[in-house]
């Protein structure tokens, strides 16, 4: 470790214009790994890549099909489908960092995927070779306004080395030893690159969809969001904002922690290094059981409160909080995957919660129903029953089992709300993840607690700033204008409405407009049977033609030869309709 340090120390001792010169040609060879990336080459490989592994049929392969609809399903079925997410996986590794993100994301959506394709994604390695030191360098100089002078000593052997970055170990110039995390100089093309491809090949899966899942499911904006927070993740300045912003939670929780961020520029982030353990590797006995009791509701305590204020973590899992030896606090290190939601809609989460443990299974599903939006082809009926019989069997469970598990049930009500065809918000999914991750989390720092009852000694400040949103002056105040505006202008109208009555000026409008999925089938409909009536005329314009001449000869052609074509095109016409009628039938709804 000396010598590192050493040798570190002395490249920084040089001037920094000629260490600038000296790394040039890296800058040279930065530029022209980014020029190789081209939507072309990367087009090409994806393709292949999917090919390879077996996954450009995988839409026609109607075992497939057939099974994501299958709630039940036997051991061969479910090795079926643990090795289509061994070729997702396999093919996302090849891919890189875009991939290995999009598999990442996916996993949240237990909902859309069956449990053996998500398991198989969560094993997706985000742990790859190191690229050398000198291009990180490069960007260090580039970036901070001192360089390498910034440091009294740098660790050239990283920390860790992911997809899109890699942490090292350094000390600050006068100052303590810090985590330095830098983003690869090429990542962000690739990423630009990859998601213009993945748009297009969404767009293309989109129009293969039947039209049920087509109008429940939102593709388009699921891709916008994974861009929207992998651009995030990709920016240093945005993810010390989030640690920033979450400092002003130290009233809700003296025992859960932000690192202290020193530094932070586009690519390169400095922040305080924290000497521990990852939350579920640590001794116990480093805590007493009152401390880690402690610890255990501030960590709950913080995630319901930043839901509450329309944030939430997405990814607080046990290898990304760390226990300080020196603090004694437990450390959320990594802000990366994080999202925002609406306060209206984080309060309804919190009113399923305490339905729950009112044991008001009716109500819960009732607003579960406030989170979805029916589309035509969604029978509510059914979806309610769905949904009351789900909310009957976390209502009875047990305190601390793994059925009393909020996350899940959300996650669980949002797979019955997309199989009966409903639009469900995106960020549900994710949100319903990040609070099963906290509760694994929360067990391991305090696995004697029940995660249930350290939310419900949560409610009355969830009750305070529920209330608190909802009586503020500022949320209401669309509320008064409007009616201020009724009330004042409401005589002028009625008079106005009433002298149109008594001169039989009163009209109605109506007009019906169609939803473009029925337009479009009574479309398909109305052209099967202009064609059908096409095909039979042709056969029936064939035999008069034939009958009626007494020469045999009609356009220079034989009666044999004009038999001939009117029956070919006439059994052309045919089984194209059968075709067609056979493509609508094989991509109706797999549920």
């Amino acid at each position: 470790m000396s010598t590192v340090k050493e040798t570190v120390f002395e490249t920084a001792t040089a001037s920094r214009e000629d260490r600038l010169l000296a790394l040039s040609s890296i800058g040279e060879e930065i530029e022209k790994e980014k020029a190789a990336i081209t939507l072309g080459r990367r087009r090409r490989k994806i393709i292949s890549v999917f090919v390879k592994n077996g996954l450009g049929l995988l839409l026609k392969d109607s075992i497939v099909r057939k099974l994501l609809s299958k709630e039940k399903r036997n051991r061969t079925e479910k090795e079926h489908l643990r090795k289509v997410g061994i070729r997702l996986r396999e093919a996302f590794e090849e891919l890189g960092p875009t991939f290995i993100k999009l598999g990442q994301v996916l996993v949240t959506r237990q909902d859309l995927f069956p449990e053996e394709i998500t398991h198989e994604l969560e094993k997706l390695l985000d742990k790859v070779p190191p690229i050398e030191f000198s291009k990180l360098e490069y960007i260090i100089e580039k970036e901070l306004p001192n360089g390498m002078d910034t440091f009294e000593w740098l660790d050239e052997d990283p920390l860790g080395s992911a997809s899109l970055g890699q942490v090292y170990k350094a000390k600050l110039k006068d100052g303590p030893v810090v985590a330095v995390k830098i983003v690869r100089p090429t990542v962000e093309k690739l990423f630009q690159t990859d998601i213009t491809v993945i748009k297009k090949m969404t767009a293309m899966l989109k129009k293969r969809l039947p039209p049920e899942l087509s109008a429940s499911i939102d593709i388009n904006g699921l891709v916008d969001d994974y861009y929207s927070s992998a651009i995030d993740e990709l920016d240093m300045t945005e993810e010390a904002r989030k640690m920033q912003e979450m400092k002003k939670y130290k009233r809700v929780s003296e025992h859960v922690d932000v690192p202290d961020v020193h530094i932070a520029t586009k690519n390169v982030l400095i922040m305080e290094f924290i000497d521990g353990w990852l939350i579920k590797d640590f001794p116990v006995d480093f805590f007493t059981f009152e401390e880690r009791v402690k610890i255990m509701i501030d960590l709950v305590h913080l995630y319901v409160q930043q839901m509450l204020d329309g944030h939430y973590h997405a990814d607080a899992h046990g290898s990304n909080i760390m226990i300080c030896k020196h603090r004694k606090k437990a450390i959320i290190i990594d802000w990366g995957m994080t999202g925002r939601m609406d306060s209206i809609m984080a309060q309804t989460l919190m009113r399923i919660i305490m339905h729950i443990q009112l044991n008001q299974a009716e109500d819960v599903a009732e607003v579960h129903m406030e989170l979805m939006s029916p589309t035509i082809y969604t029978d509510v009926v059914k979806l309610k029953d769905e949904l009351r019989a789900l909310a009957l069997r976390y209502v009875n469970a047990v305190q601390g089992s793994d059925r009393y598990n909020y996350g899940n049930l959300v996650m669980e009500a949002t797979a019955i709300g997309l199989k009966n065809f409903c639009k469900v918000p995106n960020g549900l999914a994710l949100w319903s993840k990040g609070f099963s991750a906290t509760e694994g989390a929360a067990r391991w720092i305090c696995p004697e607690i029940s995660y249930g009852e350290v939310v419900e000694a949560y409610e009355i400040p969830i009750l305070k700033s529920v209330l608190n949103k909802r009586f503020d002056y500022r949320a209401n105040f669309s509320l008064l204008s409007e009616t201020a505006k009724f009330v004042t202008t409401f005589p002028r109208r009625a008079a106005r409405m009433m002298e149109n009555i008594a001169e039989n000026k009163t009209r109605l409008n109506l007009q019906i407009q169609p939803d473009p999925v029925i337009r479009n089938t009574l479309n398909q409909i109305a052209n099967r049977i202009a064609l059908s009536l096409i095909t039979f005329a042709m056969i029936i314009a064939t035999g008069f033609i034939i009958a009626s001449m007494p020469d045999g000869i009609f356009l220079g052609m034989q009666k044999a030869t004009i038999a001939n074509i009117g029956l070919t095109v006439s059994i052309l016409l045919f089984l194209f309709m059968l075709w067609r009628l056979f493509r609508t039938r094989k991509y109706r709804s797999p549920f």
